[in-house]
């Protein structure tokens, strides 16, 4: 059984909006290097939306873009991507798969399945998998600045604290900090 790794750029105040952070060959080479070590991609759909609006048309070369970002795009485009979604059930995406029905069931189905593991990139899937107690570890890129908006990590809300244990932390040249916990059993 692989693992649940829940992986997400946020600010020091939390907040996870995805224009909020540093976009460099640095934070690229970061989520590159995540991406390649799991087995699979697993998002909510309006993360999967979000992503297929852009990094396809950059895989296949219909839009310029740094070398930094077309190695991300070429690699996710053919990574397998999983999505937990009610209201959408076609995924047109190169190697993109419905997670259907129970979420808990669906969910533990795919890390089943997924020796190499699975990479969470969703806040809003993430609460929900960690009310499941679904998610194993947590690596998250925190950047340096105070947004002073949301949306926030978490602002769902869990019915208790989740107490975690530090694997590593590794600050980046751009003052971001890589932070690596496992949940503590």
């Amino acid at each position: 059984m692989g693992l649940l790794t829940f992986s997400l750029n946020l600010t020091l105040d939390g907040c996870v909006d995805h224009q909020e952070g540093i976009a460099d060959d640095e934070t690229h080479a970061f989520f590159i290097r995540l991406m390649d070590e799991g087995g699979a991609m697993l998002w909510g759909r309006v993360t999967y939306e979000m992503m297929e609006s852009s990094w396809p048309a950059i895989a296949r070369g219909d839009e310029q873009a740094p070398p930094a970002l077309r190695e991300w795009a070429v690699k996710l485009e053919a990574k397998p991507k999983y999505v937990v979604s009610s209201t959408r059930t076609e995924f047109p995406w190169a190697n993109s798969h419905h997670v259907a029905g129970d979420l808990r069931a669906g969910v533990q189905k795919l890390k089943d399945a997924t020796p190499a593991g699975v990479l969470l990139g969703s806040g809003k899937l993430a609460t929900e998998l960690d009310r499941l107690d679904l998610i194993d570890e947590y690596q998250l890129l925190v950047h340096p600045r105070i947004a002073g908006h949301g949306p926030t990590l978490y602002q769902g809300g869990l019915p208790g604290t989740r107490r975690l244990e530090l694997l590593s932390a590794q600050p980046l040249r751009n003052g971001a900090v890589a932070m690596h916990y496992r949940r503590a059993r």
